[in-house]
Formats: structure tokens, C-alpha cells, sequence
């Protein structure tokens, strides 16, 4: 593969906050800690240093590995040196989407191996371990139920409730086959076949399949992953539980930081709750909620508390209380080593909001990293672009702007009418001074008629362009073509396709291709693509 990087900017695909972020603008500059720079990563070391939970974070790590005991050395090797008080770990997180989901899950484990790497070539005295935490107490099924593979939807239908990570994969065989089938036959689809076959219909719920899976792809790389709904995990977090929903600082912290980023512009990604805390049990995910003093959960009868009781429901039973997405983070920071999060645009928005509730439990704030985003196309593709006189960047486009560039720059006529607006705009300068002369009261009469006819040339400037266009019907077909295939559903590629076409084209090849070129520490958006 070969790769082109654009600035994300020139993409029109990422929010104003993010970019903001990434060029460091002063308005944003107190929502975040040590800057995504080697310099920034130092300083976190040192911050993350005195890190107290490695002994019960390795024994419950290596507990949740221990089927996978012989697979991949440099996983296992990575566990154990979570103990060393020199290792650290770099982490992104996402939701079980079945058989990975859209393409930029591999991104995310891609960005965070090559972090890992990077950091261990800058620091050697230190370890760096790659993390996915899977969202395994995360309980909206809808959007994880399926995935596309080759512009087809591939949907696992079953009743669901509780969080995903406990859901049976009883049932699924149907939509595994489905999957599978349309791989083709070839070396590289037997074997992926069987990664998926060997995951999804032998590890009896979903956070194990899920784990398979991803273990099965990126375990040679040493990504360790995490399911964190445990109990020996919960039971560091109880004391900042029970904490944060007595004084509600997630509420009061995050009220305040949205305000300010919206008095600034901004859009706010997430909206706080009272309490960001959800009642789990196998198969009941649902909010706390506070009446009169008396702690509830929403729509469940018989279960509440006053303050003095849910202190202790908290320390006695630390499970069953699940942190939504304000929470969430702030409980990776507190059972990890942790110096970075890898996250989408959405996902660093809303991490720009929770810097004052970590101040508030004293918890440091990791270094927010934009996870890569790239596109992948063949030869034919490219061939394409540049054949129609295009760059990666006008891709990047709508189509209509792309078809009025392409006539615009093959018409044999000249379809401009700035010359001539210019000779009317003498004309009617001309005509307002008389009209002065006469009555100086006629003047916005004058400026309205040059107005209307102003828009009137525009219009028949369309026009001209409009009627040009059907003596380019195939090559503006050919756009249509180009754009539907980089951007399904007029989204990114990234956030729409699975990883398996490239995967069966590339095979293992395609991972390391990406660790190549998918520099975390860049910001830039990535063209990959065959020579």
C-alpha cells in the first residue's frame, strides 16, 4: 500500500470542537491536560507513576485470558508486566458490534498498538501496553446487532436486555453463516471463517466472543483486552460511586463545562445526568434515580435506598452499579495505569467535558488522542480519480461540486458571467448617480433593481452550467460511481463498512500496512491505497 494524508479540515467530516482541539486554540485549552505531544507524554508518566491497583489488575486480566492461556506470547508477556510499576498502558474502548462493526474499530486497536510502540521507541526504559476496554455493560443492542460487508446488512435478530457483554451468543449461528458465506473461497477467507466460527459459536456470551475475535486478529500485536464489568474492579471504584452520585459532581462538573463550551460555540456531545450511574443485574441495566431523598431505579419496583443504605449497597454488592458514558471514563482511569485514551471525534468531544469532574474525585486526566481515520481504495479507484482530473482532497467534496468542477474545467464554452456582471455593475453605477442627481431618494431602488438582477444572472449562469452538463453525462455518471463507493450512505467509508473485504484481500498484510501508516500522533486523514 501506498498512503496520501489531507488535514482533517479539508474532510468537512470532523466537528469544530475536535479541530479545535488538535490546533490547540486557547478557548479549549482548560477542558484537557499534557498536550498529545512525546513532551506531553512525558510529563504523564510521571503524573500516572503511583498508579496503586497493578496486582488485582493483572490477577483479574490474566483470570479473563485463562482459556486463551497458550495463544500469543506477547499478549501474556504484556499482562504480567502490567505488575512493573515502569508499565503503562494506552487504551481506546468500544461497543461489542458484531464481527467488529464498521472499519474504524480496527482503526481505534491499530492506533493504539502503534501508540504503544512509539512510546516504548521514545521512553525504552519504559513498557507501554496497548488496551481495548470492551463496553461490556454498554445495553443498547440495536447498535450493535449488525454490520455491512459488501454493501449487504448482516443482522443478528434476538430479544436482548441487560448489558451486551452477558448476552448468550445462543442463536447467532444464523447470522454467522450468513457472514461467512460471503467470503468467497480462498486461503485467507478459510481462515477468517474460522476465526469468526471458532469465536462466535464456541465462547457462550457475547463480551467472550468478542474477545476471541479481536484476540484472534490483533493478539500477535500484544493488545490486551479488558472486560471491566468485574467485581474486583468495581470494588476500587465503589468509594468514587457512591461519591459521585452523594455530592453529584458528574452532574454539577458536567453542567458547568458544558455551559462554558457552548458559551464559546461549541457543541456539547453529552448532556449530564443527576446521577450517571445504572442498577445491573443479568439482565436489567437501568438508571438510579433520586425522589424525595430516596434513591429508586427507574421502572423497577421494590429497590431503593435512602443515602446511608446506598453507601452500603455500594460497598457490599460494587457490581451492580454500571457508570454510563460521563462515568465510564473516569473508571478506566481509576483501575488502570492509564497515560492516553484512542477515541472517535464524538468520543473526544464529550472526554473534553469530564476534565473538572476528574479534578473533582482527583483522578489525572489522560492525554486525548483522535483515533486515525483513513480510507482505503484499489488501483482502479485511484486510476479513476486522477483520470477525471481530481485529488484525494476533492473526493472529499459533494457531488455536485464535483460536477460543476469537472464541466467548469472541460466545457468549451465559457459558462462564467463574471466579466459581464462587472459591465453591468459600470452600467449601474451610471444609473444610480443619475438617479441621485434627480432624486436622491431613488437610490435603494436602484441598488434593489441591480440586486434582482444580480440573482437573475446567477440563476442563468446555473443554467448555462446545467445544460452543459448532458455533453458530460457519462463522466458525471462516473462521479456519481466514485462517490458511492468511498462514501456509503454519504458517510465516511470508516463508519460504514467491515473490515472483512480488506482483510480477505490483504490478509494479515493489512494490519501491519496500517500500523505503517496510521501514525496516531500525526492527526492527519489517510489515503491508503494499492500502487
Amino acid at each position: 500500500m501506498k498512503a496520501a494524508y489531507i488535514d482533517y479540515q479539508d474532510t468537512h467530516s470532523f466537528s469544530k470542537l475536535l479541530l479545535s482541539y488538535l490546533d490547540e486554540k486557547q478557548d479549549v485549552s482548560s477542558f484537557y491536560g499534557n498536550k498529545p505531544t512525546f513532551e506531553g507524554f512525558e510529563k504523564q508518566i510521571k503524573t500516572k507513576a503511583a498508579f496503586a491497583h497493578r496486582e488485582v489488575l493483572t490477577d483479574t486480566v490474566a483470570k479473563q485470558y485463562s482459556a486463551m492461556a497458550a495463544e500469543d506470547a506477547e499478549t501474556l508477556r504484556n499482562i504480567e508486566l502490567l505488575r512493573d510499576e515502569n508499565t503503562f498502558t494506552v487504551t481506546t474502548g468500544h461497543q461489542l458490534n458484531i464481527f467488529t462493526g464498521p472499519l474504524y474499530f480496527v482503526f481505534k486497536i491499530v492506533s493504539t498498538i502503534r501508540l504503544a510502540r512509539d512510546l516504548k521507541e521514545q521512553f525504552p526504559e519504559y513498557n507501554f501496553v496497548p488496551v481495548y476496554w470492551m463496553a461490556t455493560e454498554d445495553h443498547d443492542f440495536e447498535e450493535i446487532n449488525h454490520t455491512y460487508l459488501f454493501g449487504k446488512k448482516i443482522n443478528w435478530e434476538t430479544s436482548a436486555s441487560g448489558a451486551t457483554g452477558r448476552l448468550s451468543t445462543t442463536g447467532i449461528e444464523d447470522t454467522v453463516h450468513q457472514y461467512c458465506a460471503m467470503f468467497g473461497l480462498s486461503e485467507t477467507a478459510e481462515e477468517l471463517s474460522y476465526m469468526v466460527k471458532d469465536a462466535y459459536l464456541n465462547q457462550g456470551d457475547l463480551a467472550n466472543a468478542t474477545r476471541k475475535f479481536v484476540h484472534s486478529l490483533f493478539g500477535k500485536y500484544g493488545l490486551v483486552i479488558i472486560d471491566a464489568d468485574r467485581p474486583e474492579l468495581k470494588e476500587i471504584f465503589a468509594p468514587y460511586v457512591y461519591k459521585d452520585i452523594a455530592q453529584k459532581i458528574s452532574y454539577q462538573q458536567g453542567l458547568s463545562s458544558s455551559q462554558l463550551l457552548e458559551e464559546r460555540g461549541y457543541k456539547v456531545q453529552v448532556n449530564p445526568r443527576e446521577i450517571n450511574f445504572f442498577y445491573l443485574r443479568d439482565e436489567l441495566r437501568e438508571r438510579i434515580i433520586e425522589k424525595n431523598e430516596v434513591f429508586e431505579v427507574l421502572d423497577v419496583e421494590d429497590i431503593s435506598w435512602s443515602l446511608e443504605t446506598l453507601e452500603k449497597e455500594i460497598l457490599k454488592h460494587p457490581s451492580h452499579f454500571s457508570p454510563n458514558v460521563l462515568t465510564r471514563p473516569l473508571y478506566q482511569e481509576v483501575i488502570l495505569p492509564n497515560l492516553a485514551y484512542i477515541g472517535g471525534g464524538a468520543e473526544i468531544a464529550y472526554w473534553l467535558q469530564l476534565k473538572s469532574t476528574f479534578t473533582a474525585h482527583h483522578v489525572d486526566f489522560p492525554i486525548l488522542i483522535p483515533r486515525n481515520s483513513a480510507m482505503i481504495m484499489d488501483a482502479k479507484l485511484v486510476s479513476k480519480i486522477f483520470r477525471l482530473d481530481f485529488t484525494f482532497k476533492d473526493i472529499f467534496r459533494t457531488a455536485e461540486d464535483l460536477h460543476q468542477a469537472y464541466v467548469r474545467a472541460h466545457t468549451r464554452h465559457d459558462l462564467d458571467l463574471r466579466d459581464e456582471w462587472m459591465e453591468f455593475g459600470a452600467v449601474f453605477d451610471k444609473i444610480k448617480l443619475r438617479a441621485h442627481k434627480i432624486d436622491p431618494t431613488l437610490g435603494p431602488s436602484a441598488e434593489a433593481v441591480q440586486a434582482r438582477l444580480k440573482k437573475a444572472i446567477k440563476r442563468l449562469e446555473k443554467k448555462l452550467l446545467k445544460a452543459d452538463k448532458k455533453n458530460y453525462k457519462e463522466a458525471l455518471i462516473q462521479i456519481d460511481r466514485l462517490k458511492e463507493k468511498l462514501f456509503p450512505k454519504q458517510g465516511l467509508q470508516e463508519r460504514h463498512e467491515n473490515f472483512a473485504p480488506y482483510y480477505l484481500k490483504y490478509g494479515e498484510k493489512l494490519f501491519e500496512e496500517l500500523l505503517l501508516h496510521l501514525n496516531p500522533l500525526d492527526f492527519k486523514f489517510s489515503i491508503l491505497f494499492s500502487s
